[in-house]
């Protein structure tokens, strides 16, 4: 038995992989093991994992055929000896003192989830650093934040969970956004969530990651993960509602920009429903705060035309495009 399982699920990593784990066994938490769920990964990678397994007692590994980053997590949890259960992407790496923070911060407020901020990393590029604050929140305040989306990110990967939320909760095998997918039954298995949003996680941006790539139909899953959010949490308080019907804009906004920036948008029958659906919440969105100004004059165009509305999200594309270069 050990305090905390950290859960890696690996796959055609080897450029990144052993700086990941190094970052990890360097941690000036000890009492931990670390699982790298190998899954059939083609190139080097399964051969890197047993290699650290050989040299510390601390790392097991477990090869299984590919079955995408859902299963592996899923794997992992139902290998853990842990008290608690922390996952890392093996692209990514954290700073040493990272599950230090994590933990001393879960027992000092007798929290079942603490939560880390998280540095977005692109090459060539110094990662921003942001303001700190520490905020104990209970299920519905957490899951207004997550649902804002500014302050808690849905990513599994910075945060330090009791066992017990995944007594009965998995990760969804086959879906593109899974943390999506999960994040409102993680908060509903909850009582009290412990934030401390210093960066001490590394998130790396590959230009073949789900962040950075272009439009893709599996996107379209971005959207069916709000929407379930948003039935999952309806009724609970009018502010909640809101928060989660804001999401959802969101989550239409994002896949239509992707799809206007491919110049897709003559061919996804889907264009009409999200822009049908972003149309029958013009007021909703022109009065909430959350989104910005940019956005209500984007909102604006589209009312009149998509055609107009393409005009700022591809001036915005390629500002982000020049940046990640």
């Amino acid at each position: 038995m050990c305090e905390i399982s950290i859960i890696v699920p690996v796959y055609n990593v080897e450029k990144y992989l052993r700086k990941c784990v190094d970052s990890i066994l360097n941690q000036t938490f000890k009492d931990f093991e670390l699982i790298l769920v190998d899954d059939g990964s083609p190139d080097n990678s399964g051969v890197i994992c047993d290699e650290y397994a050989k040299k510390d007692s601390r790392v097991r590994v477990i090869h299984k055929k590919n079955g995408g980053l859902s299963d592996a997590r899923n794997i992992g949890i139902d290998a853990a000896k842990g008290k608690y259960i922390g996952f890392i992407d093996s692209d990514d790496y954290i700073d040493q003192n990272m599950y230090k923070q994590l933990y001393d911060s879960l027992m000092k407020n007798n929290a079942d989830l603490s939560i880390c901020g998280i540095f977005d990393v692109f090459d060539g590029r110094t990662p921003v650093k942001k303001s700190e604050k520490e905020l104990l929140l209970n299920r519905d305040e957490a899951t207004l934040l997550i649902f804002h989306g500014n302050e808690i990110s849905v990513h599994a990967v910075n945060k330090l969970y009791k066992r017990k939320i995944f007594d009965n909760v998995r990760y969804p095998v086959g879906k593109y956004h899974e943390d999506s997918y999960t994040i409102v039954d993680i908060l509903d298995n909850c009582d009290t969530v412990a934030i401390n949003s210093r960066q001490m996680y590394y998130y790396f941006h590959r230009n073949e990651s789900i962040t950075s790539e272009d439009f893709s139909e599996k996107q379209f899953e971005f959207i069916d993960a709000w929407e379930k959010n948003e039935r999952k949490v309806s009724g609970r308080s009018k502010e909640i509602n809101d928060a989660a019907r804001q999401r959802v804009c969101f989550a239409n906004f994002l896949v239509l920009d992707k799809i206007v920036n491919a110049n897709l948008e003559n061919k996804i029958i889907e264009t009409k429903r999200i822009v049908r659906y972003l149309r029958t919440n013009y007021f909703f969105i022109m009065r909430n705060s959350i989104f910005t100004a940019k956005r209500k004059f984007s909102m604006t165009l589209l009312m009149i035309n998509l055609k107009l509305y393409k005009i700022p999200s591809l001036v915005q594309s390629n500002v982000i495009n020049r940046k990640n270069k």
